[in-house]
């Protein structure tokens, strides 16, 4: 990350009566950064945002923002502005009004507060929606008002709790484009709260995992996914194959290890530290694992049975038995290959990329 630090975190605690809800989190993000804490349901990351924009006070530690210190800073003097899962559109205002509901205290001149309601509508789309009521819009346009409400006050920092999770697929999908192109075009540091991976791979320039109020893993999303430091973030982000390895031996660039099944394999580490290779896990996606088609050979080539098939439409995941291996592994072909017509019980043959495999400690 080359920019400066928007937020900087610094042993950061948050205990409720004998809970910890958070255990000693550093963190820094940058200015102009798509930044995203992902974890599951109670792993403290709405926790840490609320503690970001002043509405929760940090038990111990230190949250800085623009390089100064929050402590007892009430959220209306931060620089930063929340948009609630909830949105909290007020149904008897109109979209103007609910806009303008913030500016009211700024005590701005009407043509201020005209133009600036006028520029935050544009941004999010709205242009030409002022005058309809708060209960006459669609789910897509409360969640645009809401971004606008906050926007229109034109913090440094943007805090979205799961904002998106109230729509349906297709419009959640079509707001996660468009929320990633608003961020890139305001140019202003957004942090996002989310349990959904694919929405935190396909929206940040960063994301922060986390568990039980730890962060297990900050990095960009192809190394988060390609290079899990642990299990648990392995398998939170999609799907992974974990393998039964001996004689694995780690070097300070590399591994090598023996795979049942597999045979001899190596691979990098990507800097990150193995602390007990005894303990450490092999991992190789499941989109990784190919199958080698009649008429074609391929280096490296193992073998395995189907012993189940799950069909996705535009992808089937094969789950194979391969010998040596305790554990089935799974397979995800695209079906313009045919993978959707491969009979339970088939024998298969697979290879893979040699620079696939993964090593993570357990």
């Amino acid at each position: 990350m080359t920019a400066l630090p928007m937020i900087e975190i610094k042993n950061v605690d948050k205990v409720f009566g004998n809970f910890r809800a958070l255990d000693t989190l550093n963190a820094s993000i940058g200015e102009g950064e798509f930044f995203s804490l992902l974890g599951p349901s109670g792993c403290g990351k709405t926790t840490l945002l609320r503690m970001i924009g002043g509405f929760d006070e940090p038990t111990s530690g230190t949250i800085l923002i623009g390089g100064k210190s929050m402590a007892g800073i009430p959220p209306n003097l931060r620089p930063t502005n929340m948009v609630f899962q909830s949105y909290a559109i007020f149904p008897h205002l109109n979209v103007f009004e609910n806009i303008a509901y913030g500016l009211k205290r700024l005590r701005l001149g009407r043509e201020e507060e005209e133009s600036r309601v006028s520029q935050a509508l544009a941004q999010v789309e709205l242009t030409g929606l002022g005058p309809r009521m708060g209960n006459q819009l669609s789910g897509g346009q409360r969640q645009r008002v809401a971004l606008a409400r906050a926007l229109v006050m034109r913090p440094k920092v943007l805090l979205l709790d799961e904002p998106l999770s109230a729509l349906d697929k297709n419009l959640r999908e079509q707001m996660q484009v468009e929320l990633r192109h608003l961020q890139r075009q305001i140019g202003i540091t957004f942090v996002l709260v989310t349990h959904d991976q694919y929405e935190a791979l396909s929206m940040s320039d960063r994301i922060a995992v986390m568990f039980s109020g730890q962060i297990a893993q900050i990095a960009e999303p192809k190394e988060i996914y390609q290079n899990p430091a642990t299990r648990q973030v392995a398998d939170f982000l999609g799907g992974m194959n974990f393998l039964t390895a001996s004689d694995v031996a780690v070097n300070g660039k590399g591994f090598k290890a023996a795979l049942p099944g597999f045979g001899a394999i190596s691979g990098h580490l990507s800097g990150k530290a193995i602390s007990d290779p005894a303990q450490a896990i092999i991992g190789i996606r499941p989109e990784r694992l190919r199958i080698v088609w009649e008429g074609e050979t391929a280096d490296p080539m193992i073998s395995g049975k189907v012993v189940d098939r799950n069909y996705f439409g535009e992808v089937t995941s094969l789950v194979v038995a391969i010998e040596g291996q305790a554990e089935h592994v799974s397979i995800v072909e695209t079906n313009d290959f045919g993978a959707d017509d491969i009979p339970v019980g088939s024998d298969i043959r697979i290879t893979y990329d040699p620079d696939a495999f993964v090593i993570m400690q357990g």
